[in-house]
């Protein structure tokens, strides 16, 4: 079989496995969605970097001397619907790099990431993956049972929060803007604040 190195060897409309996924050997940073090969945003710019860094790092902090751990991109995150047990590569067709994810059970996490629903996960919002983050990643990550879920909107300066309910569905939870205090539902202790978060505005 020929070594994959190109995007262009790959076929953009067939159904792939997270088997396939590790043999590539790709200058381009993709996910897979339920087997369908997914390009992501180009290059993350400078705002949406310092989110990431400040956000990663206030995470780490708190994160530091408990049992959860904090990861950002690029770190591979494999879905699957929740009500199965843990697959086999071949198995599992979606493959996600999430700006932060926040994973609590030890037992998901291995050499090549995490295998199974993050506890929470925060995406940043850039132009190019409003409809990726807010529409197909929103319900991914409440099908396979992601229990919060963040939408970070570094233009809008606006933080959205998403809490699974009992019927496998997100609520939009709280909007927070200006000068609030963001806190997870996971982690009532934790305060951001957004006017760190978003010093420019």
């Amino acid at each position: 079989m020929a070594k994959i190195t190109q995007l262009s060897q790959l076929d953009l409309s067939a159904s792939y496995s997270y088997a396939d996924y590790l043999t590539w050997q790709l200058d381009e940073t993709i996910e897979l969605i339920k087997g369908k090969i997914s390009l992501m945003a180009p290059a993350p710019n400078v705002k949406h970097q310092r989110l990431s860094m400040s956000l990663s790092g206030q995470l780490f902090n708190y994160f530091c001397h408990k049992s959860c751990q904090v990861f950002a991109a690029p770190f591979d995150v494999r879905l699957y619907d929740r009500r199965k047990s843990i697959l086999a590569s071949q198995d599992i067709f979606t493959v996600v790099q999430p700006d932060i994810c926040v994973i609590c059970d030890p037992d998901k996490l291995d050499e090549q990431g995490c295998n199974g629903a993050p506890d929470w996960i925060i995406e940043i919002v850039s132009k190019g993956s409003s409809k990726q983050d807010a529409q197909i990643k929103h319900a991914l990550y409440a099908e396979s049972g992601v229990t919060e879920y963040w939408l970070v909107f570094p233009y809008e300066t606006v933080i959205q929060q998403f809490v699974l309910n009992d019927q496998g569905q997100y609520q939009l939870q709280c909007s927070f803007a200006g000068d609030d205090i963001a806190t997870p539902h996971l982690f009532p202790d934790l305060s951001i604040a957004l006017s760190e978060l978003f010093p420019d505005n």
